[in-house]
C-alpha cells in the first residue's frame, strides 16, 4: 500500500531528477548559434532546443503531490500554512504547464511550420514576451508555495531546520532579485534566468532533504504501528 510517506518520499526524489534534468539539458541541451534580435523567431530552431521544457513540464504536476504530502504530513496546528502553500503551488503549476505546453504544442509547431506571423510576443526569446512574464510569475509562486510549507519544519532537527531555511532564503532571493532587477532597469528576462537558477538549486537540495524527511517520518510511523500491534 502506497503511503503519503512514502509517496512524498518518492515525489521528492523525482523533484530533484527533474530539476537536475531541467537545468542540464539548459545548459547543454540547446545548440543554436544564430543572433537573438527582433522578431526574436529563429529560423534556425530545431525540436532538440526545446526540450529542456520537457522536464519543468513535468516537475509542474510532481512538485503540487509534493506539497500535498508535505501538507498531510504538516501538524495539525501548521496546516494553515501547508494549506496556503498548496494554494500557491497549484498556481505555479497552473502557469508553468500552460506556459511550457503551449511553447511545446503551439510555438514550436509554427516556427518549424514557417508561420511566424505575430508569434513574436510568445518567442520564448523574445526578453519581454509573454512567456518569460508567465514563467518567471510561475516561478514567484513556486516560492510563495515553498516559504508557506517552511512554517511546517518548525522541528529542532538539523534537518527540518536546513529545509526551512533552504526556503526562506530561496524566496528571500526570488523577490530580493525581482525587487533589485526591476528597480535597475533590467528586462525580465534576466530575471527569469536569475529565479530559475535559484529555485532549481533550491529544489535539488530540498528534494534530497524531503525524501530523508518522509522516509524518517515512514519509520517513525512503522515503528508506532508495531508498537501498537505488538
Amino acid at each position: 500500500m502506497i503511503t503519503a510517506n512514502r509517496l512524498g518520499f518518492w515525489s521528492a526524489i523525482l523533484t530533484t531528477v527533474l530539476a537536475a534534468a531541467f537545468f542540464a539539458v539548459g545548459i547543454f541541451g540547446t545548440s543554436y548559434t544564430e543572433s537573438i534580435q527582433s522578431p526574436y523567431i529563429l529560423s534556425t530552431i530545431r525540436p532538440i532546443d526545446y526540450a529542456v521544457w520537457y522536464p519543468a513540464f513535468l516537475l509542474a504536476p510532481t512538485f503540487v503531490v509534493l506539497i500535498a504530502c508535505i501538507h498531510h504530513q504538516a501538524p495539525r496546528d501548521k496546516k494553515i500554512f501547508s494549506q496556503i502553500g498548496l494554494s500557491f503551488a497549484l498556481i505555479y503549476a497552473g502557469l508553468i504547464a500552460s506556459d511550457y505546453f503551449i511553447q511545446l504544442t503551439v510555438v514550436l509547431p509554427s516556427i518549424l511550420s514557417k508561420e511566424t506571423e505575430g508569434l513574436s510576443l510568445f518567442s520564448l526569446y523574445n526578453p519581454h514576451g509573454l512567456f518569460v512574464a508567465l514563467e518567471s510569475l510561475g516561478y514567484l509562486m513556486m516560492n510563495a508555495a515553498l516559504l508557506s510549507v517552511a512554517a511546517v519544519f518548525a522541528g529542532r532537527s538539523r534537518l527540518e531546520r536546513a529545509i526551512r531555511w533552504l526556503f526562506v532564503i530561496g524566496f528571500v532571493l526570488a523577490v530580493g532579485s525581482f525587487g533589485a532587477l526591476s528597480l535597475a532597469g533590467y528586462p525580465i528576462v534576466v530575471f527569469e534566468v536569475v529565479i530559475i537558477a535559484t529555485n532549481v538549486t533550491v529544489l535539488i537540495v530540498s528534494g534530497a532533504l524531503l525524501s530523508l524527511f518522509f522516509k524518517r517520518a515512514e519509520r517513525l510511523a512503522d515503528g508506532l504501528g508495531a508498537r501498537v500491534v505488538f
